[in-house]
C-alpha cells in the first residue's frame, strides 16, 4: 500500500535528525548498540535482524524512556516519573528511573504478562493494576496528585527521538540498506526509526508491520486520517505489544516517514517467532517478531533489496514461547 500522497493536516512538532543525534549523546551506555545479524537461511531476500531483545529490559522501549527522562531538568526529574504501559516501557521507565535514582509509578492493565510485571518491578517502581481503558486517566490522576512528571509510551517528541537511534544504527552499520520493516503499535518506534532513516538514506523504504488483528494504522493510513479501533478488537491479537493505536503526533510522523504498511496474521506471527527461537537463536516476543513475520510471509508486498527487520523485543512468558516451539 502506496501512503506517498496522504496530506496531514495535523499541526504538531516533528522530530528532526537533530532530536535523534541529541538522543543518541543522551542514552549514552544506558542503551545497548545492538548488532546487525546477517541471517543466512533467508532465502528470499538478503536479510538482517536489528535484535533488540538484546536490550537491558529486553525491548527497544529504553531508548526512548530513558531519553525522555534525561531531557527533563534537574528538579522535575528528582520528584519522580509516571507511566501507563503493558510492559516494556514500564520496565524501561522503571529502570531509567532507578539509572537516575528517583521514584517511578508504572500503571499497568491487570492483563500484563507476568514477565513484563515482574521485570518492572525488579527496579524497584511502585506497581499500579487498573483494566487496560483506565491506565491513561489514573496515571494522569497520580502524576497530579504527586507532582510527577509522565513519561507516555510513544506520545512525545523525546520519546520518538529515543526511538529513532535504533533508525541511525541501522544506517550506520548496513549503508546500503534498501528496506526497514518496523512494528507499529502507538507508531513511537516506527516515527523514529523512519525520520532518521529518511534522512540518511532517503532511498531506502520504510515499511510498518501491525497485526491484522489491530490493523489501524493500515486503515488509518489508507484512508488518510487515524481511526479508531475498540480496544476489545485490538486485544484479540497475541502481540500485545501493538494493542496501542497512534496519537496524532506519531500519526503525523508515520504519513511522511513511512513508505508502506502491512499487515501479518496471528499464525504468521508465531510463526516467526518459531523461526526466530530455531533459525536465528534469538527468543521474541510476538510484537518483536511481525516485522520477520512479513519478510517471510509478505515478500510480494514488499520492495526489493537488502532488508532490516527490527526485533522490537523478547519479553515473552516462558509459556507462551514453549507452545509456540513445541508446536513447530
Amino acid at each position: 500500500m502506496d501512503i506517498s500522497d496522504i496530506c496531514d493536516n495535523v499541526v504538531v512538532d516533528r522530530v528532526t535528525i537533530a532530536d535523534i543525534e541529541a538522543a543518541v549523546q543522551r542514552t549514552g551506555e544506558a542503551a545497548v548498540r545492538t548488532p546487525l545479524l546477517a541471517q543466512p537461511w533467508s532465502t528470499g531476500r538478503p536479510l538482517w535482524l536489528k535484535p533488540e531483545s538484546l536490550q537491558p529490559t529486553g525491548a527497544f522501549k529504553i531508548r526512548g524512556a530513558y531519553n525522555a527522562i534525561a531531557a527533563l531538568d534537574d528538579a522535575d526529574r528528582a520528584r519522580g516519573v509516571v507511566t501507563y504501559s503493558s510492559g516494556n516501557h514500564a520496565s524501561a521507565v522503571a529502570r531509567a528511573a532507578w539509572l537516575f535514582g528517583v521514584p517511578a509509578t508504572i500503571v499497568m492493565q491487570d492483563s500484563a504478562p507476568r514477565v513484563k510485571v515482574t521485570a518492572t518491578a525488579a527496579y524497584g517502581a511502585e506497581i499500579v493494576t487498573v483494566a487496560m481503558a483506565d491506565r491513561e486517566r489514573e496515571a494522569q490522576r497520580l502524576a497530579e496528585e504527586h507532582g510527577r512528571h509522565i513519561v507516555p509510551p510513544f506520545d512525545h517528541p523525546d520519546v520518538i527521538a529515543g526511538q529513532g537511534t535504533v533508525g541511525i544504527e541501522i544506517v550506520e552499520q548496513l549503508g546500503d540498506v534498501d528496506v526497514v520493516l518496523v512494528p507499529v503499535g502507538g507508531g513511537g518506534l516506527a516515527s523514529g526509526v523512519g525520520t532518521a532513516v529518511r534522512q540518511l538514506r532517503p532511498h531506502a523504504a520504510v515499511v510498518a508491520v501491525e497485526p491484522e488483528l489491530a490493523g489501524d494504522t493500515a486503515q488509518g493510513l489508507r484512508e488518510g486520517h487515524r481511526v479508531d479501533w475498540p480496544g476489545e478488537l485490538r486485544a484479540r491479537t497475541v502481540a500485545d505489544g501493538l494493542r496501542t493505536q497512534p496519537s496524532e503526533l506519531t500519526f503525523a510522523h508515520l504519513t511522511e516517514v513511512v513508505d508502506a504498511v502491512v499487515t501479518v496474521t496471528e499464525q504468521e506471527i508465531r510463526d516467526a517467532v518459531h523461526a526466530l527461537a530455531l533459525r536465528s537463536r534469538l527468543v521474541a516476543e510476538p510484537s518483536g517478531a511481525v516485522a520477520v513475520a512479513a519478510a517471510l510471509y509478505r515478500d510480494h508486498e514488499l520492495p526489493p533489496g537488502r532488508t532490516v527487520a527490527v526485533v522490537s523485543g523478547g519479553n515473552i512468558d516462558a509459556d507462551l514461547l514453549a507452545e509456540i516451539v513445541c508446536a513447530g
